[in-house]
């Protein structure tokens, strides 16, 4: 049997917004785990039901963060195409979003999370560049 997809949602706080988002996953067949801050120091990998990967005992009690965050685990691409086609549709766009992978599996929440940042300023500040050179 195919391993089920899932996701894990962080800091979606907009009732409207979350239910559509959920819809989307709910219509897909994919499993929706919502994250709390006092799990951000668990391994992005035990939140998302890796077989073998254990959770630790450590709670979170600062501050986190406040902007949504989507981790995808076990899409195919088909319906990692799907997903991203309903959510243009909905105009839900998440800025922060990753796939599990072998590397940020490991990760906790706030590593992952800080290294979303780092790679959207990037895409950022790289759309920025390539508009300015337009202008030119």
């Amino acid at each position: 049997m195919a391993v089920r997809g899932s996701v894990l949602l962080y800091n979606f706080t907009d009732k409207a917004r979350t239910d559509k988002v959920k819809f989307i996953f709910v219509l897909m067949g994919i499993k929706i785990r919502s994250v709390e801050k006092e799990d951000y120091l668990q391994p992005v990998g035990a939140l998302s039901g890796v077989a073998g990967m254990e959770r630790s005992g450590d709670v979170y009690e600062g501050e986190g963060f406040g902007e949504e965050m989507l981790v995808i685990c076990n899409l195919t691409d088909a319906q990692m195409n799907q997903m991203l086609a309903y959510f243009r549709k909905e105009g839900i766009q998440i800025p922060l979003k990753a796939a599990l992978t072998p590397t940020n599996m490991n990760w906790n929440s706030l590593e992952l999370h800080d290294e979303l940042v780092r790679e959207h300023e990037a895409v950022q500040k790289q759309i920025r560049e390539q508009k300015e050179q337009k202008k030119e």
